[in-house]
């Protein structure tokens, strides 16, 4: 586990989500929301044992998984699709890879100091966000 993710996590930038739902086929009413929304993640990590909790006014979206090993994600709530999932530490970060309709589809998390970077990908789209403990 090269680092810890525990904890409360608050969104201070999300550059370039538009796009990135826009590449996800995400409806213009939807984008418009979810553009206005600062998310939290509670974040739950035990070894190869992750559960993150993305939180909204809005709606919320839980991922729990296990690192290394495939599982079908329902992104119900998110863009509504199904895909493969698989989740791996590569050296200091977490790659997530989602096989499905969209091609490119996945997501990286790292930390620079106290802040926790997320890439987002899909169809060509990266969105970059970054989350501080409040």
């Amino acid at each position: 586990m090269p680092f810890d993710m525990n904890g409360y996590w608050k969104m201070v930038s999300n550059d370039n989500f538009e796009d990135y739902m826009k590449a996800l086929d995400v409806n213009v009413a939807i984008r418009k929301i979810a553009n206005l929304l600062k998310p939290y993640k509670d974040i739950v990590q035990d070894g190869d044992h992750i559960i993150i909790k993305t939180l909204t006014t809005f709606k919320n979206y839980n991922m729990d998984f296990y690192v290394g090993k495939e599982f079908e994600e329902d992104l119900k709530g998110v863009d509504d699709r199904k895909c493969m999932t698989t989740i791996n530490w590569d050296d200091d970060k977490l790659v997530c890879v989602q096989k499905g309709e969209v091609e490119g589809r996945g997501w990286t998390h790292w930390m620079e100091g106290n802040e926790l970077h997320l890439e987002l990908r899909a169809g060509g789209a990266v969105c970059k966000q970054v989350f501080m403990k409040p």
